[in-house]
């Protein structure tokens, strides 16, 4: 019976490029209509249920190929394997984007940065709004790790969830 049993990890990577691939469709849409620079509330709950829904269908398909069975522990491998493999995906296209498609992608982002800062804080000098753009200029990469970790986060989660509504465990006899 056990032999029987599909792999996590097999699901993960098929369902996590699926959801990846799916995501770049979003972000070519946002591109095509000049739109990526914003990241508004609508766009990052768009992401959010993208991802979140590749999960949940990869954790039914799971559960199928199973026969109909699937652990919580099994839940939270795909739901956080499938948010891996799509934020490497997702991260690979922004990596794209923002060196060969647009290289000026990230000035442009610490210029709307600016230009948002400077009307949201009208008390500071735009000497010191152009220090807080240089350091975080010099952060810039640690958002790919944070946003590995963010994405996971929602895969456990999302997959926890999933996996206490699916759940159907195999009788020991």
């Amino acid at each position: 019976m056990e032999e029987n049993q599909p792999k996590t990890g097999k699901f993960a990577l098929n369902y996590g490029i699926l959801t990846g691939l799916i995501g770049i469709i979003f972000a070519i849409m946002l591109f095509a209509m000049d739109m990526h620079y914003e990241q508004g509330a609508a766009i990052q709950i768009t992401q959010t249920l993208i991802l979140a829904a590749g999960i949940i269908f990869a954790i039914v398909q799971f559960k199928k190929a199973g026969g109909g069975f699937l652990t919580i522990s099994e839940s939270l491998k795909v739901g956080a394997g499938v948010a891996l493999i799509a934020a490497i995906v997702g991260l690979l296209y922004f990596f794209l984007l923002s060196n060969i498609i647009e290289p000026g992608y990230m000035d442009k982002v610490y210029e709307i940065g600016k230009i948002k800062a400077m009307a949201d804080n009208p008390s500071l000098t735009e000497e010191q709004i152009d220090q807080g753009i240089e350091m975080n200029k010099s952060f810039a990469w640690i958002m790919y790790p944070v946003l590995i970790i963010m994405n996971v986060i929602v895969g456990l989660i999302t997959g926890l969830i999933t996996g206490l509504i699916l759940k159907k465990e195999d009788t020991a006899y």
